[in-house]
């Protein structure tokens, strides 16, 4: 299911250059979102979009990456400023091999990190090349 085929409140039924698109979205329509590389490998879903509230900007996209129905699921806190949203096929891009991705810092739904903490956002940060952004 795309953006929008999630969109219950109309937000890109207007086909125009007016009103929501590609620069502005619905946080709730991306959840459940596909990531792939550059090179066409599924590299997991949108779970959350985690909110710095300090700054009011998306801090980190939460994806998921195997198990079955969250039964051995791996979550990985992807800093929003390394997805490019893929408008043609209707999901983002995330610049990096898929043996790299699955060997980034994770976690489980038991284990959350501590997201606040300068360090691990840094390590996190630099793990995906995202410090120039």
């Amino acid at each position: 299911m795309t953006y929008e085929e999630r969109d219950t409140y109309g937000i890109y039924s207007n086909k125009t250059d007016k009103g929501p698109g590609p620069e502005l979205m619905g946080a709730n329509t991306l959840i459940g979102d596909k990531v792939h590389n550059e090179l066409d490998e599924h590299l997991g879903d949108i779970k959350e979009i985690m909110l710095d509230m300090r700054t009011g900007k998306v801090a980190y996209a939460v994806l998921s990456f195997g198990g079955v129905f969250t039964i051995g699921e791996k979550l990985f806190a992807v800093p929003w400023n390394s997805l490019k949203l893929d408008t043609v096929n209707k999901r983002f891009v995330l610049n990096i091999p898929k043996d790299r991705f699955e060997n980034a810092p994770g976690f489980d739904t038991d284990h959350w990190p501590n997201m606040a903490d300068q360090t691990w956002a840094d390590g996190i940060r630099t793990y995906y090349d995202a410090t120039g952004h």
